[in-house]
């Protein structure tokens, strides 16, 4: 488990009832190419297992829905984020997009998100070395009219990492 953070709390996932569309009991924010076809994949059934309403990019979009306001719904309606902190999450600005308005969702309503550390060094995210600093370092030169938004993803991504997790390498 990553270390850091005050929150010695357990979260129990329970299952709501649906009352409206889009809303989930959990929102896995998660790099495809990383962990899709591993990881994530068994993470979704076991939550289906369990009877967890979980948010699903590739199951729970609307076809010919634009992909940005669904994604963001869907967060909005969720209870409990699990973010996978890949070796190439950082890489995503969709996912750094993702996590940002995760954040924002979770200061605004006091909602839950769990870090998971999927084959990367929780240090390396939170601190922004290695990969996800030579990431950042192409961001920073893509959006360098908007370097605001680079340093929201990296105080984003430093909050989430200092949360207490799973740290999954070499399992």
């Amino acid at each position: 488990m990553a270390s850091s953070s005050n929150n010695s709390s357990s979260l129990a996932l329970v299952t709501m009832p649906k009352k409206k569309k889009n809303f989930y009991d959990v929102f896995v924010s998660f790099r495809g190419e990383d962990t899709r076809n591993n990881f994530t994949d068994f993470l979704f059934d076991a939550l289906k297992e369990k009877g967890v309403f979980a948010f699903r990019d590739d199951t729970n979009l609307e076809k010919g829905e634009t992909i940005a306001p669904e994604l963001f719904h869907a967060i909005e309606g969720s209870q409990v984020f699990v973010v996978v902190f890949s070796k190439n999450y950082a890489s995503s600005t969709w996912c750094l997009q993702e996590l940002e308005y995760i954040l924002c969702s979770v200061q605004a309503s006091g909602k839950h998100v769990l870090p998971v550390f999927y084959d990367v060094d929780p240090s390396v995210v939170r601190k922004q070395s290695g990969i996800y600093r030579e990431a950042f370092v192409k961001h920073e030169q893509r959006f360098q009219q908007d370097s605001q938004m680079v340093l929201r993803w990296k105080a984003a991504l430093t909050q989430v990492a200092d949360l207490s997790g799973w740290d999954l390498r070499d399992k």
